[in-house]
């Protein structure tokens, strides 16, 4: 068996919606819905396997047990262990302004969190009220006891780089860049499997168990690239035209490549020896094939296949975000 359909773990917060739950179809009893971890082995939210022998266990369950660490292909051969697991991908829907925030990279994370590796992370803008905007990086370079003084008088905001956002925007989000997604804004998060976050302003908002939401001002200034972006917002490539659909590589760096696919009416593809692949449904309907298996797919779905799962078909007008490592 080569095709696997996950079930997202969920995270309710302050700052969440209700489109993943109108849109996406995501049952809940929660309030709203502010995550969706689509492709997740981390610890903190797994995803569930809704189809095969291993139903209802999680996809570490599954590759612990039956697929092998193997299943993550030649680039994940360093990868040894299921909380290696490289890579976490989210839908996230910003009902609110995220905090102001910044993630550690691989060392600084090693050695003073329990995660095992940093976060770089890539957004892509799925859909956004007009007006919207991101925080990315600064205005201009600044000094870290800059930074540190404009967080403590309250000018901060005056200083980060605020960039409006349309639909098929991408953000690429280093480790060390500080960033926060705002208000009105749904978006797809492909990331480093880290869940360690680094707050530096939120709004004086109190979280849903009643208490202020704690920031981490001394670990921020440690980690944060007081600089502006080195990216603008567009894709990484060009559309390319191909038979029954359009690809676009949204981002490529050294722990992930995400594509966009404009299917028209069938995409095709192959999970090589290289890589496993992650298919979210963003758009659409129609049925996956590969290796005789054949499902429906439909806008929401989460599908993985592992490495060397030979060629797949998906049948029907859809738009896909395509992950490997």
């Amino acid at each position: 068996m080569s095709i696997y359909f996950l079930k997202p773990a969920l995270k309710e917060t302050i700052w969440g919606g209700n489109r993943l739950k109108n849109e996406y179809g995501m049952q809940t009893d929660m309030k709203n819905i502010a995550e969706a971890w689509m492709l997740s082995c981390h610890e903190d939210g797994e995803s569930v396997v809704l189809n095969s022998d291993f139903k209802g266990k999680t996809l570490s369950k599954l590759i612990e047990d039956e697929l092998g660490m193997e299943c993550l292909g030649f680039n994940g051969r360093d990868f040894t262990d299921i909380e290696d697991f490289p890579i976490l991908i989210k839908l996230i829907d910003a009902d609110d302004n995220l905090s102001v925030q910044v993630h550690p990279d691989d060392e600084y994370a090693a050695e003073h969190e329990k995660d095992i590796r940093g976060k770089t992370e890539a957004w892509y803008i799925i859909d956004c009220d007009e007006g919207s905007q991101l925080v990315y990086g600064f205005k201009e370079e600044i000094t870290k006891d800059e930074f540190r003084s404009s967080i403590s008088d309250g000018t901060l905001l005056e200083k980060v780089n605020r960039v409006d956002v349309k639909p098929g925007d991408v953000a690429f989000i280093p480790s060390g860049t500080l960033h926060a997604i705002g208000k009105g804004i749904l978006l797809a998060e492909v990331q480093q499997s880290c869940n360690t976050t680094y707050r530096v302003f939120d709004y004086n908002r109190k979280g849903l168990d009643g208490k202020p939401r704690q920031l981490h001002i001394e670990k921020a200034a440690d980690v944060t690239k007081c600089v502006p972006p080195e990216r603008n917002l567009e894709p990484e490539g060009m559309p390319v035209k191909h038979d029954g659909y359009t690809s676009i590589l949204l981002t490529e760096c050294e722990y992930f490549s995400t594509t966009l696919i404009l299917s028209e009416s069938l995409y095709a593809d192959t999970a090589d020896e290289k890589s496993f692949v992650s298919v979210i449904v963003l758009e659409g309907s129609g049925k996956i094939k590969n290796n005789g298996e054949e499902y429906p797919v439909n806008k929401g779905d989460s599908i993985f296949l592992p490495a060397d799962s030979g060629s797949y078909y998906i049948s029907g007008q859809t738009k896909l975000l395509v992950t490997r490592i």
